[in-house]
């Protein structure tokens, strides 16, 4: 338990320890350092500031996990996340750090049956983890009652603001007793949530972790444009381009990383899958033959690969695109450690394209485009290996046995061929190009085209032809020169922008809108 002397400092308990062994955590991320001890032994509510990805789950959850009686009969801790998503991870990761504590938690989000949940419910939920839309169902329903609180979290609260659910947060506020404690955790710090913490937080206590630069000079980044199907074609061909890798590859869901990683086993590769549906045993043991480098490839889901740290890593390659610019820098973070230089590579479908131009610009991110490996390219690279692996084999000594055999032989065969002999038997398809399969040629974004967007604000609500520009910059990412023909009326405005830009601009404002009318939408032509 050495390694763990760090989280046992911040007054965790044995149970609690075993957990974060278990899961392979070794060191308190800055934020955990910061948040478990002000809430193990302080009484103030805290808002604590830390980019996403950075540990914030288990800055909140073992405190939580160590303050609540498994035995009581209510409910003692909500928290609200601005996603189904989220509140599932969150649930997820505070499950498997609740060790031997009989603690029930509890997600609840809109798209699930609400019979599975008041089933949940019902059987003495003692923390609930849920979107604000679903929570306030349960309470209008009188399922979920919040006034025995002991801890009110809201997590990701700069993306609730986003998303517009802030009157739902304080309407779900009122339903709470007000000797509970309030932890609010956002990424950024923006007036409307620093209200919420002035209105309903007592003598808050402000805890931020600096932000540290997003990328590291000692990773080199590189995107590969290829069709879904090809991915896994493009990954072997990286693989067999170098002599040494050692490196995680990160899918979005468990039944990608199970279906890469098996299909990586038949070809021949050395690899393991880790994601939430790992026993802890198999996660512990798969861990350790990764650290000692027994296996070089580990397809791994983000949330599972939370709390690894291994800091030699040469590649890390974004099999699915991240969700967002915080994990992509969380991600590639894990190559480029202790003065080594990692390569971060990330595929990218056409589709994807213009998610990945905000990745760039939101995460400040030089990735530079590359064309995947073709085959004769790799072909030559495993020749050069080849010739390498011989040469430290002829620099070596030998026994006696091998001269002797290759004597008899040179007595009877061209020496020629019989090293082309030995190098067939050895290597035996690795220099078939049928072996690999084609890769489809895919051309830039077709940048042709414009759409006309109607935005829902004009004049009245104080607005320019540069603020309107401002903002839609502000909130997708694109560049400010694509974005054309400005006007300006009183109650709504119009722009142009490349066609292809229109869809992912008005789908940013539906998820922002949720359900209710979205602020930019696809103008509808005059009528003739």
């Amino acid at each position: 338990m050495n390694e763990l002397t760090k989280f046992k400092e911040l007054g965790l308990s044995e149970n609690v320890l075993k957990a974060l062994s278990k899961k392979g955590f070794e060191e308190p991320t800055p934020i955990q350092e910061l948040v478990i001890p002000k809430l193990l032994q302080g009484e103030r509510d805290i808002v604590g500031q830390a980019q996403t990805g950075t540990g914030k789950t288990a800055a909140f959850g073992l405190p939580l996990i160590e303050l609540l009686d498994d035995k009581s009969p209510f409910v003692q801790a909500i928290v609200l996340t601005p996603t189904r998503e989220l509140a599932l991870q969150v649930a997820e990761e505070m499950n498997s750090l609740k060790g031997k504590k009989r603690l029930n938690i509890v997600p609840i989000y809109g798209g699930q049956s609400m019979e599975l949940q008041l089933r949940r419910l019902e059987n003495n939920a003692h923390i609930v983890v849920g979107t604000p839309g679903r929570v306030i169902d349960h309470i209008n329903r009188k399922t979920l009652r919040l006034n025995k609180l002991k801890f009110m979290v809201l997590d990701e609260a700069d993306e609730m603001l986003n998303m517009g659910f802030i009157e739902d947060i304080e309407e779900i506020i009122k339903h709470t007793n007000e000797d509970k404690r309030m932890l609010l955790f956002s990424a950024t710090m923006p007036k409307e949530i620093l209200n919420i913490a002035k209105k309903y937080m007592k003598d808050y206590e402000v805890l931020a972790v600096k932000t540290k630069q997003l990328t590291t000079e000692l990773t080199e980044q590189i995107y590969f444009q290829v069709r879904e199907e090809d991915k896994f074609e493009a990954l072997c061909r990286i693989r067999d381009m170098e002599k040494e890798f050692y490196g995680l590859i990160f899918c979005r869901t468990k039944v990608d990383v199970d279906t890469v990683c098996n299909r990586l086993i038949d070809r021949g590769y050395n690899a393991e899958a880790l994601h939430g549906d790992i026993s802890q045993y198999q996660r512990e043991r798969i861990l350790k033959r990764f650290k000692a480098k027994q296996i070089n490839m580990l397809v791994a889901t983000d949330v599972a690969a939370r709390g690894i740290d291994i800091s030699d890593l040469t590649h890390v390659i974004n099999y699915s695109l991240p969700q967002d610019p915080e994990s992509y820098v969380h991600r590639i973070g894990r190559t480029g450690r202790a003065g080594k230089e990692g390569t971060a590579i990330t595929f990218v479908t056409p589709e994807e394209y213009r998610k990945l131009l905000y990745i760039m610009k939101i995460a400040k991110a030089d990735i530079k485009k590359k064309k995947v490996p073709s085959v004769s390219e790799v072909i030559q690279a495993k020749k050069e290996r080849i010739k390498d692996e011989v040469s430290d084999i002829l620099s070596d000594n030998m026994s006696n046995d091998y001269f002797e055999l290759a004597n008899k032989l040179l007595e009877e065969y061209d020496p020629v061929k019989i090293v082309a002999a030995l190098l067939k038997m050895n290597y035996k398809d690795d220099f078939e190009a049928g072996s690999y399969s084609e890769i489809s040629e895919v051309s830039n974004v077709d940048r042709k085209g414009k759409a006309r967007l109607f935005i829902a604000m004009g004049k009245l609500e104080n607005m320019t032809p540069k603020k309107i520009v401002d903002f839609i910059v502000d909130k997708t990412g694109i560049k400010e020169s694509d974005i054309k023909e400005v006007k300006v009326f009183d109650k709504f405005s119009f722009i142009s922008v490349p066609y292809e830009d229109a869809t992912y601009i008005v789908n940013i404002f539906k998820k922002q809108n949720r359900g209710k009318r979205p602020l930019v939408e696809i103008a509808k032509e005059a009528k003739k």
